[in-house]
């Protein structure tokens, strides 16, 4: 290629030549003295100023050489049509009409196939004229079918005339997205409404009109069609008699708007292309009653009267109405529309699927989808959401709290973006295209046409490929989460009626779903609701779910009350209900917390941003002890003051309490149940399902909030240098055996720094020791955690904290069986690891003697238990449902399984743990105690820890007795993922019995 002349260069600056990669030398040729003679090539300018504003106007077109191209060929054409006069009359009035200029450079630059349409119709031009009182001319979408001949000619010149001036306005920004969608969509009715005329008036001679009305569907029903797309209709007669005639009208229909703009497609119908092209309304309405797939009624949400017999239109709609806002309350219906756009996805060729605006992920139909199907599920009661197009509806959802306001604002730009992108596309040729082209060419055209420029270090193509991959991911993540959002399918299934709020259906609602004080919960609702603030609206929303999840609990009344207090303490927050409407399963696992569990309700009513907790799985798994001590460690150390401290501490338990026990709740909830995942990302069993996970949990967070309870009391005692100090954790503290409300049994252990007096270093280990029980017990919001010694030598009579070796004094000659049996479960919890190290190796000959137990010690242990059974036991307690002390309870199993540790773990090192269920499977493989009987204790052992933990969550408050009737029981049934709590009466008592007869077995061994 020849090197560019300077002529042709000064050219190139203005933007030519950069498609047709010359330089700019046809540009030169085009504009030159054989040309348009707008430009001096010697002299390397404009040939004068009006010269000057028409190159500067071609330069900003989206594609200056096809403009001028277009431009050249029109003034050519002109020219022959004028008998080759050498004026132009089109480029004068450009010189003279900046408005006429802008539009119609910008049309040329943007659209080769309206171009197109100028070169064979020059005097189309001027529709494009300034009108005299300055304003753009009209591009509403109208029709002007002037002059004679074919009416189907010129209907087509008249559809190509209104085309152009909707057009011209929407690149030089005369019209927003909004008005040109519009304006096409009006542009559709008209001419749908045209070619129905014409129609009939071929019809034979004697023929009666028939009542025919053309509905628009898809985009054109929405008011969103664009350039070059297929306009679905749906054609309703009145009657049989009209059906012949009708039939013929809309064949013709569809041929002349073939001809004159764009295919009608009327496979929206009944049966599709199988079924009938007309029906009547009578038929119509018995097909959708009895046939209609979910599709089909949200393919129903567009419809809108276009052509032909509106009323009829019209009364074919709101008939249909009732069957379309009923569609979502099928079972299939809310996955049906999802499995739809899985469908449209599939089937998209692999080469094209990251290139398509519409139909590929992050596309247009990602935005329609989603707002299709909140409509269909929350515009049954909901009627502003009745809304044809998408950025109406997708605005009315917004104002009605269905989605949150940055989302909406998210997807309005996404749509509005993608849409742009759609009409440039198919503006150019005016061809239907969706697919984002490969060359470079075409891109830097369509970046250009969208307005798009380069920027340092950026080019346009880059600029609006940036741009691209934002949206759609943006709209692709906002898809799913609308999309396949939890609450859908619990909204669906709460009838119509359920989703009107009105005072009258809230009565009736809460009479059928069974609330004990209907008026009262009807109080609850009209202060979460009343009013007109975007807070009440989401809570409308929400609230039908609710009460339905409330309603399978024993107690309804108390999960609303419950909802209403937290409710008063967030309802504010920015973060609270949006959390529960776009959380996943948020709202409905609060739900279930909040109505079942009185323990996690008024912890939530003390710390409510806990329940954020409830919208990760991960956060609904129980930490490890590791990261438990380190946490609470880390917390007490902020703090210089003790007291602060330890509140910091208390605070971080509540927090973990929270976790354990939602988790707790929730694990046999179904599709509720949180499924955390393992760090190499593989899901962990559902919740806290075994009950030992409980215990170990609760021990965990027990053991961090001593170590750093001990910490913060170390730092606020002086104690001698070098005194070594340790907690003990026994009882169920020591076995992770840990429930709800337990208190922390503790030894304190300290040892005398070398060469220290143990009298300084005794009163040191007693004033950390007080002091460590005060700080917990300081009143406060957060759960007591009660720190009780009484297990220690001596019980309350001794002294609170001994020496190692004044423990390995007392335990080598004064220790009775029972406390040997205590020691079982003695373990380290926090302090001075060696020491807590030593203390465990000196009590181990006393747990596990080498010689077993004598025959006087195992008499004592049963003499023991069966004082127990009688002393303990509470006055008019049920002995056969007492979870602790009752037959086949926690007791009988915890006694017999160590009776065989005191009698066995001095030879056998496996029975030497401290967990009740470890130390019973160990004696089952070493042949001590018979398979069926370890089954039975561990059945027995294990439903009781169960019954006992699920009791403490229900009331809120310590207790072990299994009521035979009420609401306690039917809400522990129901915690426990039972349905019937007479069955599970009957098998707690079963298990009971067995485990009870098992246990005596091991026990009389």
């Amino acid at each position: 290629m020849s090197r560019p002349t300077r002529a042709t260069g000064w050219l190139a600056r203005y933007g030519f030549g950069t498609a047709e990669g010359d330089g700019g030398a046809r540009a030169a040729d085009l504009l030159g003295p054989d040309g348009l003679r707008l430009w001096r090539p010697v002299e390397q300018e404009p040939v004068d100023e009006p010269a000057g504003e028409l190159l500067a106007a071609l330069s900003r077109a989206a594609d200056p050489d096809l403009a001028l191209r277009q431009l050249h060929r029109i003034v050519e054409a002109e020219r022959r049509t004028n008998g080759g006069t050498a004026e132009s009359a089109l480029l004068a009035e450009l010189h003279t009409d900046p408005g006429l200029r802008r539009r119609l450079i910008a049309v040329l630059g943007a659209s080769a196939a309206l171009g197109d349409h100028l070169v064979a119709h020059p005097e189309h031009c001027t529709a494009l004229r300034t009108a005299p009182d300055g304003l753009a001319p009209i591009a509403e979408g109208r029709l002007e079918q002037d002059g004679d001949g074919n009416p189907v000619a010129v209907l087509r010149s008249a559809y190509r005339l209104a085309l152009l001036r909707i057009a011209a306005a929407d690149l030089t920004g005369g019209r927003g997205l909004e008005q040109t969608m519009a304006a096409l969509s009006a542009l559709a009715d008209a001419t749908l409404a045209a070619a129905y005329e014409i129609a009939v008036a071929e019809l034979a001679e004697g023929t009666e009109r028939p009542r025919l009305a053309v509905v628009a569907m898809g985009k054109c029903g929405g008011g969103e069609l664009n350039y070059v797309s297929d306009v679905d209709v749906i054609f309703v007669a009145a009657e049989d008699a009209d059906l012949a005639a009708a039939t013929l009208v809309a064949t013709r229909l569809i041929y002349i708007c073939g001809l004159v703009a764009w295919p009608v497609d009327a496979a929206l119908r009944p049966e599709g292309s199988r079924g009938p092209l007309v029906r009547t309304l009578a038929s119509h309405l018995a097909y959708y009653r009895r046939w209609a797939r979910t599709w089909e009624f949200q393919a129903l949400l567009k419809a809108r009267p276009a052509a032909g017999d509106l009323p009829l239109a019209q009364e074919w709609i709101d008939q249909l109405a009732p069957l379309v806002w009923r569609a979502a309350e099928r079972p299939e219906a809310v996955e049906d529309v999802r499995a739809m756009r899985r469908r449209i996805i599939d089937h998209i060729p692999p080469k094209e699927l990251e290139r398509e605006i519409k139909r590929g992920p992050g596309g247009l139909r990602d935005i329609e989808f989603a707002v299709q199907l909140l409509q269909l599920v929350h515009g049954r009661g909901d009627e502003t959401l009745r809304e044809p197009g998408t950025i109406p509806a997708l605005r009315a959802l917004v104002a009605g709290g269905y989605v949150g306001r940055a989302d909406g604002e998210a997807l309005l730009r996404g749509y509005r973006f993608l849409r742009s992108v759609e009409h440039r596309l198919q503006l150019q040729g005016l061809r239907r295209t969706h697919t984002v082209p490969t060359e470079p060419g075409a891109l830097r055209w369509l970046a250009a046409a969208l307005g798009f420029t380069a920027a340092p270090g950026r080019s346009a193509v880059e600029s609006f490929r940036a741009e691209w991959v934002t949206h759609a991911a943006e709209v692709r993540r906002l898809h799913a989460k609308l999309l396949y959002r939890p609450l859908l399918e619990s909204v669906a299934r709460v009838p119509a009626d359920g989703l009107r709020l009105t005072p009258e259906a809230a009565r009736h609602r809460l009479e059928i779903l069974g609330f004990a004080d209907p008026a009262g919960a009807l109080r609850h609702l009209q202060a979460l609701i009343g009013g007109v603030s975007r807070t009440a609206a989401i809570q409308r929303t929400l609230l039908p779910v609710l009460l339905s999840e409330f309603a399978d609990a024993p107690e309804p009344d108390r999960g609303l009350l419950n909802y209403r207090k937290v409710s008063d303490k967030l309802g504010s927050t920015p973060w609270y209900l949006r959390l529960l409407r776009d959380g996943g399963p948020v709202a409905r696992r609060l739900a279930r917390v909040l109505a079942l569990s009185r323990y996690v309700a008024d912890l939530l009513a003390r710390d409510p941003e806990a329940l954020r907790l409830l919208a990760e799985e991960n956060e609904l798994a129980p930490r490890s002890s590791e990261v438990l001590r380190d946490g609470f460690l880390a917390a007490a150390a902020r703090h210089t003051d003790p007291v602060e401290a330890t509140r910091a501490v208390r605070a971080l338990r509540r927090r973990e309490l929270v976790r354990v026990a939602c988790a707790d709740v929730l694990c046999r909830a179904g599709a509720l149940a949180p499924t955390p995942t393992r760090p190499d990302g593989a899901k962990r069993a559902p919740g806290l399902a075994d009950i030992t996970e409980v215990g170990t949990a609760l021990a965990d967070v027990t053991d961090a909030t001593l170590a750093a309870a001990l910490r913060a009391a170390r730092a606020s005692q002086p104690a001698p240098p070098g005194l070594r100090f340790a907690v003990i954790g026994v009882g169920r503290l020591g076995g992770y055996e840990s429930n709800y409300l337990s208190d922390a049994d503790v030894l304190f252990v300290y040892d005398s720094p070398t060469g220290s007096g143990d009298s300084a270093a005794s009163t040191a280990a007693h004033a950390i020791a007080e002091e460590l029980r005060r700080l917990l017990g300081v009143p406060a919001p957060d759960p007591p955690l009660g720190v009780d010694a009484d297990l220690r030598p001596e019980g309350r009579q001794g002294p609170l904290v001994r020496s190692l070796a004044a423990y390995a004094q007392y335990y080598a000659r004064w220790s009775r069986v029972w406390e040997a049996q205590a020691l079982l479960r003695a373990r380290f919890v926090c302090g001075d690891a060696d020491l807590g190290a030593e203390f465990e190796a000196m009590i181990d000959p006393v747990r596990y003697p080498a010689d077993g137990l004598t025959r006087e010690q195992v008499v004592e242990i049963r003499r023991i238990k069966a004082r127990v059974e009688t002393e303990r036991l509470p006055r008019g307690a049920d002995p056969a449902t007492h979870t602790k002390l009752g037959r086949g309870g926690l007791a009988d199993v915890e006694w017999a399984v160590q009776l065989v540790q005191l009698r066995h773990a001095g030879a056998i090192p496996a029975l030497r743990g401290t967990r009740t269920l470890d130390a019973l499977a160990a004696a089952e493989r070493a042949g001590l105690v018979d398979p069926a009987d370890a089954a039975e204790m561990a059945a027995g052992w294990s439903l009781a820890a169960q019954v006992r933990n699920a009791l403490m969550l229900v009331r809120g408050r310590a207790g072990d007795q299994l009521p035979r009737h009420g609401v306690e029981l039917a809400g522990v049934v129901r915690l426990l993922g039972r349905d019937d709590p007479g069955e599970f009466l009957d098998e707690y008592l079963r298990i009971g019995r067995r485990s009870r007869a098992a246990a005596q077995r091991v026990l009389e061994a």
